[in-house]
């Protein structure tokens, strides 16, 4: 391959023929295709917020259930502790979240959004009702109940076999009933 083409766009059919070792999965690999394209549009929009994508649905959560467990926040989005740290320590530093010991726990600690952080609210909504916008555009109102409907059932499905196994594994690890 030369510089040449190495630096040449890709055309259409190039970005959207499925690789053969996909042929087997080829509603997966869309799925995949689909949801990085729908990352990098929610990323454009949270980054004229100040915000990295995941950090909206931290705030989300804590914008509709008040004042929760830092445990808990990591059990609600399903990512890394770590990660879920360093977003919770970028959100205090732009002012949206404040921290602080559980009073009935104090090894614990309290999640909470500020009052600066309501202003957020608001664009973050709008952010996303324009990413509903541009995602489903072309559809109209009874496909998107349909695709809707669907990506319940996917999901779903989804979660059925992942807690499946994931209590497998658990029981194959500890030898006894749990969750992951």
């Amino acid at each position: 391959m030369t510089a040449e083409t190495a630096q040449e766009p890709r055309t259409t059919s190039q970005c959207t023929a499925a690789p053969s070792a996909v042929l087997d999965g080829p509603v997966s690999h869309a799925i995949s295709r689909v949801a990085r394209l729908h990352r990098i549009a929610a990323g454009r929009a949270l980054r004229d917020l100040g915000l990295h994508p995941g950090q909206e649905f931290l705030m989300m959560h804590l914008w509709d259930n008040g004042a929760v467990r830092q445990s808990e926040l990591i059990k609600t989005v399903g990512l890394d502790p770590s990660t879920v740290t360093k977003m919770l320590q970028r959100l205090e530093q732009a002012g949206h979240v404040r921290r602080r010991p559980d009073p009935s726990d104090r090894r614990a600690s309290l999640v909470e959004a500020t009052e600066a952080s309501c202003g957020l609210l608001l664009q973050v909504r709008t952010a996303w009702g324009e990413l509903e916008r541009q995602t489903l555009d072309g559809l109209d109102d009874s496909e998107r109940t349909e695709l809707a409907r669907l990506l319940g059932k996917v999901e779903s499905a989804l979660y059925t076999e992942l807690s499946r196994s994931c209590a497998a594994e658990h029981e194959e690890t500890h030898g006894g009933a749990g969750a992951c």
